[in-house]
């Protein structure tokens, strides 16, 4: 049996970083995640998927991502239940993250640069060279020696 979740999005408010009675990090979270088609509107709906990360990566997403952050998460599908405080039984569906990956840098959500790569002064100041893709889809001219297998 299978039961895997991979999913990119963006954070919808700051993850909640919490410790149990044994000192273990556990932190909630929840990301919207684009549909990948747009509704009769014109309009590109989300779904906001809960999910929980524990340990080690709790605490690095705690203080690293913040609403908005864009993120990748790895894991399970997983329910439970448990009783509220007026005895109704509550179910909960969520993603139980095995990992997640940053894919922002720290302070960089929303902005153009989210590889976090940083130019330097000399890659700034060179010529930009010919675009090599500028000729529309003519032949190129090049010989088998010239390639690499």
């Amino acid at each position: 049996m299978l039961n895997r979740v991979v999913l990119v999005g963006r954070l919808t408010k700051d993850p909640d970083l919490r410790y149990t009675p044994n000192g273990v990090a556990v932190a909630n979270f929840t990301i919207a995640v684009n549909r990948p088609f747009t509704s009769q509107q014109g309009s590109r709906d989300a779904d906001f998927i809960n999910c929980v990360v524990w340990r080690r990566a709790a605490e690095n997403l705690a203080n690293y991502m913040k609403k908005g952050s864009m993120i990748g998460v790895d894991g399970r599908l997983q329910t439970r239940s448990f009783d509220n405080q007026e005895g109704k039984r509550i179910f909960v569906t969520e993603v139980v993250a095995d990992s997640v990956q940053f894919l922002e840098t720290k302070g960089s959500s929303g902005g153009s640069n989210t590889s976090g790569f940083q130019p330097n002064q000399n890659q700034m100041n060179q010529p930009r060279q010919e675009d090599p893709f500028a000729n529309n889809g003519e032949p190129i001219d090049i010989s088998d020696d010239d390639l690499p297998f």
